[in-house]
């Protein structure tokens, strides 16, 4: 090579080094269909060769991690993502992973975490709050938004729906500023990490957008989900697959209302994919710096499983929720013929005691020498709930749950599922736009 074409290759690399960076932070940005995504997205270095242990060793090495048994289909092989796990939610048997503790930026789907600190402190869903500028101020250059305006009165449910159907940034930081602010929020949430024992997390915006130093990991979105998901309010909001938001209050006329849709494609489906049978949530969401990413909870035959894609590097459309299908159909088909290659540990409050007398089986087998992980039989049943979201209803209000036995407590995992696709659930061809894949 020549000295002139060093010369350009280095003023080239310095000039694209700050973009690769810290590229513009778009809370929920745009990946329009068969490009390629971003300098900063799909140029991530390798996987440190030793990360976090925290649910296994084998979590914390680099590449893929599965031990297959006799009948185990073998893993897809149209898998791009930089890092994914598949995981039993009931049990917290891992059935296999990729990268799973490689600490990268979460996007949007760190509003897992937001919503399970915050819900607890927001059961009022009546309560009403009237916006103000502050509420509104600091929000990210193009960042989702659900729609809120100021001066307008919404309600704590308006707002959660805002969250978690269109990842609106603006019902973010309005439910911040009703916690008292960024600060307090992003300590918050930085606190139920590490209670939960999601070591990989840092928290620098309550939203998701891009900062610097902000991170999580497959293993601790997964781990976040788990948690939120035993939260009854969690469970529906991430569950609902579209709603009626207000509009504008005018003077003298009745306030007007338009529908939102989930941005969670395997819930509601889009052009090119379908609903995912048994899909029950969580959430995605897509920067700059983090690419796609997606975590989505899914039950089948009794089996109920967690799965988390980061950062697909493939050109498919709708590539993150379509390696997401496919980790679940493989983990659905794994159940049972697989080795656990880690868990998905309890929070720090909760120590696990001794497996319990009469336990169900888990979503794997247990390692060798190994107790299978604690759980019990299903513990409670309902009739089917109607949620006025659109007209879809949730199939089963609480379709089940496991016990595990803990020192002194019990820790509850039960669940809510939507209504399969069909005649009672239709989506709509004209929906407003995803903020995932804003104009």
């Amino acid at each position: 090579m020549s000295a002139s074409n060093r010369t350009a290759g280095a003023v080239a690399a310095a000039l694209l080094l700050p973009l690769a960076i810290a590229g513009p932070a778009h809370a929920d940005e745009p990946v329009k269909p068969g490009a390629t995504p971003s300098a900063s997205a799909s140029t991530h270095p390798a996987p440190p060769p030793n990360m976090s242990s925290v649910g296994g060793t084998l979590l914390g090495l680099p590449g893929t991690q599965v031990k297959l048994g006799a009948g185990a289909p073998v893993l897809p092989k149209e898998l791009s993502g930089k890092a994914w796990i598949v995981a039993d939610a009931e049990s917290g048997a891992v059935l296999a992973s990729h990268n799973a503790h490689w600490r990268l930026a979460p996007a949007s789907t760190l509003k897992m975490l937001f919503a399970d600190t915050l819900l607890p402190k927001f059961t009022d869903k009546k309560q009403t709050h009237l916006v103000t500028a502050r509420d509104l101020a600091g929000l990210g250059e193009g960042s989702s938004l659900v729609g809120i305006k100021e001066k307008q009165t919404y309600t704590v449910r308006d707002l959660w729906l805002g969250v978690f159907l269109r990842s609106g940034n603006d019902a973010v930081r309005v439910l911040t500023e009703m916690n008292q602010g960024v600060a307090k929020t992003v300590a918050e949430m930085n606190a139920r990490a590490a209670e939960l024992q999601a070591l990989d997390t840092h928290v620098k915006s309550p939203d998701g957008y891009d900062a610097p130093g902000q991170v999580s990991s497959a293993y601790d979105l997964t781990l976040i989900a788990r948690s939120g998901m035993q939260k009854d309010a969690f469970r529906e909001y991430a569950a609902t697959p579209r709603a009626a938001f207000p509009g504008e209050a005018k003077p003298g006329k009745k306030r007007e209302t338009f529908e939102i849709q989930n941005t969670n494609r395997l819930l509601t489906g889009d052009f090119g994919i379908a609903p995912y049978q048994g899909i029950a949530g969580v959430k995605n969401g897509n920067t700059t710096h983090a690419g796609a990413t997606f975590t989505g909870v899914a039950e089948r035959n009794g089996r109920v499983l967690l799965v988390t894609v980061m950062n697909p590097s493939s050109k498919e459309q709708h590539a993150v929720y379509k390696e997401a299908a496919r980790l679940l159909d493989w983990g659905f088909a794994a159940s049972g013929k697989v080795t656990p290659v880690g868990e998905l540990v309890a929070p720090r409050s909760v120590v696990p005691s001794a497996r319990p007398v009469g336990g169900t089986e888990s979503g794997a087998a247990p390692a060798p020498g190994e107790e299978r992980p604690a759980t019990g039989g299903p513990a409670v049943a309902s009739a089917a709930k109607e949620e006025g979201s659109g007209g879809v209803g949730i199939a089963l209000a609480v379709a089940g749950g496991v016990l595990v036995l803990v020192a002194g407590a019990v820790f509850l995992v039960n669940r809510r599922w939507p209504a399969g696709a069909g005649p009672g659930r239709r989506r709509s061809r004209t929906a407003a736009p995803d903020p995932d894949v804003n104009p």
